[in-house]
């Protein structure tokens, strides 16, 4: 049993059925594993052997999953890779994984070239649809022209993907997963989610990233549904595919579900075919999540709170949960899953205080690979440590407050951001938040604000104050509030929160706030 499997499978079962699509190109079931296998077999005649990693640094097209379910029909290791990496963040992960070879975008070209530096076990790089330099290889050139199925066993607990972290804090982990973990996040995903075979997915946010990948594109194929791939995201883009396609499972961070209100204000889509919306990869503010069940005129929306180590699974919050608890992280962990919130002596915590939220799952993640002390510091008797800071409510509902790094300790009182943040997300002028702490001489650390603001609006430091104080103990409002375009996030729109104390250090070394 491997993924591989059900995409043959299903190339039997339904050929015809429309598999993927990316932009004018589009395939079956049957063309989608006929491409696959034509590539599988062309990796095996280049020397990719079973076990071997082989890195993809792609962004969002129909080569992605290609070259993903390819490596996986031959027993390859895939590392996915953030195609934002410059090249020595590129090479610190080829080097890590072991990688042998690189499937690329040709824009990357230059860095991985560069990257190889500092991984010199890397044999080849391969280039989609073509390589202009002499020692790369073209994605065209490597195809074989045998369609048949390459003939590789596979076994349930033969490694799949190395997923990196997203390196929020330092350098990224990657978190090892076999074959049989994967099939059964599928499960778990579909089960919890309510996938089922006449599902249409539309993938924006990145397939690099362990949400879109094993939350969505790997449970769509495992079922047979259909897939629309989006290169990058645009608002007016997403809603236009979502109305063209009839899509009606969409997965998107905050800030997509944010833009996307803001650009249906100048037009009118229909968006009726949606029956399932998730979030995730940060927290979202209930008055945004309110918005977005607006905008696509369903409550059906799902909280998704997990993390990559995790398979990514975590806990959520239901369609029906949201009617009552819109804003908590979750009350049920998915399938296959446990999850409980624990004192620092490893005892459940009662409702209210704080605690951190640990998981003991079949989907999570073997080890971190080649770190074997991080490993025993992050599963410890069988239960993964998240390294985030949650709250149980007397109904048992869950909420992540923060990062346990993040926390903020003013004057001998934890503050947590996420609280701080949700706040001002209720004022109708700001578009995003973060909130992180600054040292201070008097209090140890106070709390300071970035915000963006929605085009067109304005605001000052009291106007934003004055509002917080209105929702929150004087100790919690923000004492410096610094405005920006736009805050840093990486491709899993996850805040970073080290590059916004940078920025805040450096705004502050020019001004003494305002």
């Amino acid at each position: 049993m491997n993924i591989g499997h059900y995409l043959a499978l299903n190339s039997r079962r339904h050929p015809e059925k429309p598999a993927l699509a990316f932009e004018e190109r589009a395939y079956t079931y049957e063309e989608l594993n006929r491409a696959v296998n034509r590539l599988a077999n062309g990796l095996r005649a280049l020397g990719i052997a079973k076990g071997e990693k082989v890195a993809l640094m792609l962004t969002n097209t129909d080569v992605f999953p290609i070259s993903y379910y390819a490596l996986a029909k031959i027993g390859a290791v895939i590392v996915p890779m953030n195609f934002r990496l410059v090249a020595g963040e590129a090479g610190y992960i080829l080097k890590q994984s072991d990688s042998v070879a690189v499937i690329a975008d040709p824009e990357f070209e230059q860095i991985i070239r560069e990257a190889r530096k500092e991984a010199p076990e890397v044999r080849h790089t391969i280039v989609y649809p073509a390589s202009h330099q002499q020692d790369h290889l073209s994605f065209e050139d490597v195809l074989s022209s045998c369609e048949e199925e390459p003939g590789i066993e596979v076994l349930p607990d033969d490694d799949l993907q190395i997923i990196y972290t997203s390196g929020t804090t330092g350098r990224p982990k990657g978190a090892l997963f076999d074959h049989m973990r994967t099939i059964k996040g599928n499960i778990a995903f579909t089960g919890s989610l309510g996938f089922n075979v006449d599902d249409r997915f539309l993938h924006v946010a990145p397939l690099f990233h362990s949400a879109q990948l094993n939350i969505f594109l790997n449970p769509g194929i495992f079922l047979g549904a259909s897939h629309w791939v989006l290169r990058e995201f645009s608002p007016a883009k997403v809603l236009e595919a979502i109305e063209k396609n009839r899509i009606t499972c969409f997965f998107g961070v905050p800030t997509m579900y944010n833009m996307m209100i803001q650009a249906a204000k100048s037009q009118e889509y229909d968006l009726s075919s949606i029956r399932n919306c998730a979030y995730g990869a940060a927290p979202m503010a209930a008055t945004l999540v309110r918005q977005s069940m607006d905008l696509f005129k369903t409550e059906r929306f799902y909280s998704l709170a997990g993390l990559t180590e995790g398979g990514p699974s975590g806990v959520y919050l239901t369609p029906d949960d949201h009617r009552v608890k819109t804003g908590c992280s979750g009350k049920h962990s998915l399938l296959l899953t446990e999850a409980k919130v624990i004192d620092i002596d490893g005892n459940r915590t009662p409702p209210g205080l704080h605690g951190e939220l640990v998981l003991r799952s079949e989907i999570m993640m073997k080890q971190y690979y080649k770190q074997e002390d991080e490993t025993a510091e992050t599963i410890v008797d069988g239960w993964l440590h998240t390294g985030d800071v949650a709250v149980v409510d007397e109904d048992g509902f869950i909420t992540l407050v923060d990062r346990i790094k993040d926390m903020i300790i003013s004057g001998g009182e934890n503050i947590y951001s996420v609280e701080v943040e949700n706040v001002l997300y209720k004022l109708p002028k700001i578009l995003e938040a973060a909130v992180v702490g600054v040292s201070d001489p008097d209090w140890g650390e106070k709390v300071c604000a970035v915000v963006a603001l929605k085009p067109g609006q304005s605001a000052d430091v009291s106007e934003i104050q004055d509002f917080c104080r209105l929702h929150l103990a004087g100790y919690k409002i923000p004492r410096n509030v610094y405005f920006v375009e736009i805050l840093p996030r990486n491709a899993s729109g996850k805040l970073l929160k080290y590059e916004i104390r940078k920025l805040v250090r450096e705004i502050q070394g020019k001004t003494c706030g305002r």
